[in-house]
């Protein structure tokens, strides 16, 4: 039996790296690892040829402008990656027929509710980051690909490339004290959990319509809670005190709350999911090696 073809973009980011490093448990694929430098996905020709040439049989979308503050200044290119390259990859998707995992956020939502987001909770982002990634998802339910899914998601850390977990150990070694927002709660989320919900269980589904599903870690906790934790288990020496987001202000607002629902991609996939401080604890290892 011949492998299906998996393109992954952006994938040399926190999540493609992760499935980079998990593909080969995953034998019965054949991958197609990408980033910027090798396949623009805001160039629809060259991104068309690529999936036609390489017979691409299904693509997992990691790209992403992810840099929430720079992205109200740089509108246009945070714009480009996070809804315009969306639609030529669902578009191709749809001509070809083949599947299309594209990953999304939580701050497509407002962060002013008080209980976790369902899938379907009206969305209104509060910073531009959020909001062009809102036009992304909206330009493929639109395009409407069949096979595919935007899996929304929130938080992510993991032992590649930079990241909240690895800022707070480096600023732990560097000082003695730190200040962490106290009122913004949501769930961290380990890119390495994430990419294996994926790449066991999304590759080979088959579904009319666009689906939407929100992964993240169990459990909920403040960004001070997980800086806590994250100085706590990884046996740093600092203090880190709570200070409410007026304290810290930045380019972009970001939402209070950002809890989602995941109830449906559990009973859909029958999966559990695992707590957020096991997760940490596992990165932690492999980070501090």
């Amino acid at each position: 039996m011949s492998k299906k073809n998996i393109l992954v973009t952006g994938a040399n980011g926190q999540l493609g790296s992760e499935i980079q490093y998990l593909a080969t448990d995953f034998t019965q694929y054949n991958f197609f690892f990408t980033d910027a430098s090798e396949l623009d996905i805001t160039k629809k020709e060259s991104l068309a040829q690529y999936i036609e040439e390489n017979k691409i049989q299904a693509i997992i979308n990691c790209a992403a402008y992810t840099a929430v503050d720079k992205a109200e200044s740089d509108k246009n290119l945070a714009d480009k990656i996070n809804n315009i390259a969306v639609g030529y990859l669902a578009e191709i998707a749809q001509v070809n027929k083949i599947g299309l995992i594209h990953i999304s956020t939580d701050y497509i939502f407002d962060g002013k509710g008080y209980e976790p987001y369902k899938v379907d909770h009206p969305s209104s982002p509060v910073n531009m980051y959020g909001k062009t990634k809102l036009d992304g998802e909206q330009k493929m339910l639109e395009i409407n690909p069949p096979s595919s899914l935007i899996i929304r998601t929130s938080w992510v850390y993991s032992s590649f490339g930079g990241n909240f977990v690895k800022t707070m150990l480096k600023l732990a070694d560097e000082r003695e004290e730190l200040k962490v927002i106290a009122d913004q709660v949501g769930a961290p989320t380990y890119a390495r959990d994430l990419a294996k919900f994926i790449l066991d269980k999304t590759l080979d589904i088959q579904n009319e319509k666009v689906e939407i599903y929100h992964y993240t870690n169990e459990g909920v906790c403040s960004w001070y809670d997980f800086a806590k934790t994250i100085i706590s288990l990884g046996n740093k020496n600092c203090k880190v005190n709570p200070v409410p987001t007026t304290e810290y202000p930045t380019p972009a607002k970001r939402p209070f709350y950002s809890l989602m629902d995941k109830n449906s991609l559990k009973s859909k996939f029958n999966i559990e999911i695992p707590y957020w401080k096991d997760s940490l604890e596992d990165c932690l290892k492999i980070i501090q090696k």
